[in-house]
């Protein structure tokens, strides 16, 4: 299956204006003949903890409802990472609609980035789970932006949901550029499993963010990957083949010492 990353600049509090950027990317994705495009984290709000509390919406309405009627106009695949009102709880989310435009999974952040001035813990709850889908002959886990430090998250979505495909929408700021592209390039290499990466560009108050979306195969191989300050948008060929060849070749996750680690 074809898949595409939309690497953007997010308005800030201004969701019907984020909404506009992507339905153009996600109608030159279809054109591509990609099943499934992914957005970044936060694309309906732009990253600001105040910001988020103002726009933060409930899903029956609002920005996720339109990503419903994009998915459905255009029969394709979205994943974004999105606010997620429940009641006057928030969560940091990714959402999946199918292209009948049907919310078909979610994932709530798990790991909270509690360091100043970001603070997520003062907006946010953190998820208390984590969550996969198939699609296209492969099982795709969910994670956002500092979940990605977390090798156990991944290492389990892996062994445990079948994940060959890890998604990760996220909000990465300069200076820790290199800290991204080395952390998802291991994540890749050492579940065996493609990540495709799609991380914000653009300021939001006093945060740039550094680009480098990225689609990486199972044996650690970049094959597409984005510019550090420009939007862009990157496509792949993904394999379930693939994936079942490198596992099989080397079969790392079957000689795990689970009698000394788990």
């Amino acid at each position: 299956m074809k898949i595409a990353v939309a690497q953007i600049a997010c308005a800030l509090g201004d969701p019907e204006a984020n909404l506009s950027k992507v339905r153009e990317f996600s109608r030159r994705a279809k054109e591509t003949g990609a099943e499934l495009i992914v957005f970044p984290e936060m694309t309906d709000t732009g990253y600001s903890m105040p910001v988020i509390r103002t726009h933060a919406d409930h899903w029956n309405g609002g920005f996720v409802s339109k990503l419903q009627e994009i998915a459905r106009k255009l029969s394709i695949a979205i994943v974004s990472g999105v606010s997620e009102r429940d009641g006057s709880t928030i969560y940091n989310s990714q959402v999946l609609i199918d292209s009948h435009g049907n919310i078909a999974a979610k994932y709530r952040k798990t790991h909270l980035y509690a360091v100043a001035p970001v603070e997520e813990q003062t907006c946010f709850a953190p998820g208390d789970c984590f969550a996969s889908f198939a699609l296209g002959g492969l099982h795709f886990g969910f994670s956002i932006c500092y979940d990605l430090r977390f090798p156990e998250m991944y290492r389990k979505l892996a062994t445990e949901q079948n994940v060959g495909a890890f998604l990760i929408s996220s909000a990465w700021p300069f200076p820790r550029d290199e800290h991204f592209r080395v952390l998802a390039q291991a994540r890749a290499i050492e579940n065996q499993s493609y990540v495709i990466a799609s991380n914000r560009v653009g300021t939001d108050d006093d945060l740039w963010f550094c680009g480098n979306s990225a689609i990486i195969d199972p044996r650690g191989v970049v094959i597409a990957a984005a510019s550090p300050d420009r939007e862009e948008l990157i496509h792949a060929e993904l394999s379930e083949e693939l994936v079942h060849s490198v596992r099989s070749r080397v079969a790392s996750l079957a000689h795990r010492r689970k009698d000394l680690y788990g």
